[in-house]
């Protein structure tokens, strides 16, 4: 009970500094010396930990400000960083046990659980492939389920080096040569749907595969 409260009060207190100063902190990464990136990297892990504003926004302001190579190490750090700091609070907050009992007690959850734990670190890399999925729902699904944490740090941080590159060069082209911007959104939106058709062939298949594994034989 203390620890559940105690996050939940950490969480409220650092979203309320964001939300009064938010501009400030990136005003100031726009405008320091690129020495100070350690200082970067914790706004960037709050502002993912905690997005009061969008982290593609912070991205590509940090891809700006650093360069698409040094942003892009940023701001993946950052974000990794945050999703590894956010499976730990729901984990060993005292929240794991509740979410357990929810995705087992009805037959759809327990049966997407049962395949996403399963299947979790190709899963959750693949996910993390998709910006369209907020991070926070694969954040909290993983954290409540049975996911080893290894294997969910692992599968979080190789999936979101895509993502995260592109946030990194959408700021950097904007500065230097916005035109580009078109193709990268291109082969982006090309690269995610090979990626999700992949996905939905290898869930496929292993949904299959899982179906003939129950059949009685005769």
């Amino acid at each position: 009970m203390y620890r559940k409260g105690f996050v939940l009060l950490g969480s409220v207190l650092v979203v309320i500094g964001l939300i009064f100063y938010h501009e400030s902190l990136l005003h100031w990464v726009q405008n320091n010396d690129q020495d100070q990136w350690f200082l970067v990297t914790v706004i960037a892990t709050l502002m993912s930990l905690f997005p009061v504003i969008p982290y593609p926004l912070v991205g590509s302001v940090i891809g700006a400000a650093y360069g698409p190579a040094y942003g892009a190490v940023i701001i993946w750090t950052g974000s990794t960083v945050a999703s590894i700091i956010f499976f730990s609070l729901i984990r060993y907050g005292g929240f794991h046990k509740l979410g357990t009992k929810v995705h087992l007690k009805y037959a759809a959850t327990k049966k997407l659980t049962l395949l996403f734990e399963q299947n979790a670190f190709m899963s959750i890399t693949i996910l993390r492939m998709i910006p369209v999925i907020p991070s926070i729902i694969i954040n909290a699904y993983a954290a409540l389920s049975r996911v080893r944490f290894m294997i969910y740090a692992l599968g979080s941080g190789l999936g979101k080096i895509p993502a995260m590159t592109l946030f990194a060069f959408v700021g950097h082209t904007i500065v230097t040569d916005p035109i580009e911007l078109i193709y990268m959104i291109v082969i982006y939106a090309v690269f995610l749907t090979i990626v999700y058709s992949g996905y939905k062939l290898w869930l496929k298949n292993i949904e299959q595969k899982t179906i003939v594994a129950k059949t009685p034989r005769s």
